[in-house]
């Protein structure tokens, strides 16, 4: 679903943080699990949506905002073969190149109000690591012993969210401490699959994981799970929140069609760029309720699209 110019940044050795810590958390069963987030749908918020394109390209997507406004993402031409590169945008249209050193490919996702990013890169071997960034400073982050990790988010307490991938090729969610390099690592009762997409600055995890062939959204709120299923649709990912209860995400209906959704407190609302419906993706929301994602063919596997703002 998601994928991965050149200067601003001071080439640095990036230091490996290795876990010097597992903690493992099972999610019991229980009234705990049985909590659902598919009780309503509404229609409150309406937003003004502006299209923003790296030009040149044809392949933007636009993954995290702070509450500035700046947000996180990357380009490309989508095309097989041809690198993705990471940025960090201030609106209108000011780009500034985000790459991991020598690195192939970089994604960058995660974006906090001190401007610390956190997302993936491939290297050279064409293996994926997450890493964070802050000023001129990148540091690698894999789980020990993995070969396939991606931060996909992050909050201002010095934490990231983000999985790795088994021999099997099966995703196990965790949240990395950066102070100290610990991880914790997360399972779902059931599920084959789980990540961690967000986590916000009172702990509070949001994700999707994969359970009889189905793929469901989560926010893990204080030891509660709660399952996020857009009502009536085949398959639902949460893959941002905010400090102010906001979850957002993603969701495929019965004809195929992939829209946007915001929940909060029990209730949805589908959001679909005006350009783009039934082929919306929402994937970062900040404090003010301001979203971002993308929307065009590349929501379903296609070779283009457009990154968006919404504000409210």
């Amino acid at each position: 679903m998601k994928r991965v110019n050149i200067h601003r940044w001071k080439l640095k050795e990036a230091i490996q943080k290795y876990s010097k810590g597992i903690a493992l958390v099972t999610l019991l069963g229980g009234s705990a699990w049985a909590q659902s987030g598919d009780t309503g749908v509404t229609a409150e918020v309406t937003y003004t949506f502006q299209t923003v394109n790296y030009a040149g390209d044809t392949f933007t997507q636009l993954l995290g905002i702070n509450n500035s406004g700046t947000i996180a993402g990357y380009h490309g031409s989508g095309a097989t073969g041809h690198p993705n590169k990471g940025f960090v945008l201030t609106l209108p249209n000011t780009f500034t190149a985000e790459n991991f050193p020598a690195s192939t490919q970089t994604q960058v996702i995660g974006i906090n109000n001190a401007g610390v990013t956190a997302g993936f890169y491939i290297d050279s071997h064409n293996v994926n690591h997450g890493f964070t960034k802050f000023q001129n400073n990148y540091t690698r982050v894999d789980y020990a012993g993995t070969t396939f990790n991606q931060l996909l988010g992050l909050n201002n307490e010095h934490q990231a969210a983000g999985f790795y991938n088994d021999s099997a090729q099966n995703s196990h969610a965790y949240i990395y401490e950066e102070n100290g390099g610990v991880f914790a690592a997360y399972t779902i009762p059931s599920a084959t699959s789980a990540t961690a997409a967000g986590i916000n600055d009172t702990g509070e995890i949001c994700g999707f994981y994969a359970k009889g062939g189905v793929t469901y959204g989560f926010l893990l709120n204080f030891g509660t799970l709660v399952t996020l299923n857009y009502p009536a649709a085949t398959s639902t990912m949460a893959l941002g929140l905010n400090n102010v209860g906001q979850v957002v995400g993603t969701y495929t209906d019965s004809s195929g069609l992939i829209h946007g959704f915001v929940y909060k407190g029990g209730s949805y609302q589908s959001v679909d760029d005006p350009s783009g419906v039934g082929a919306t993706l929402i994937n970062g929301i900040n404090d003010n309720g301001v979203i971002v994602g993308f929307y065009g063919p590349c929501a379903s596997g296609g070779t283009t699209c457009d990154g968006f703002v919404g504000t409210p």
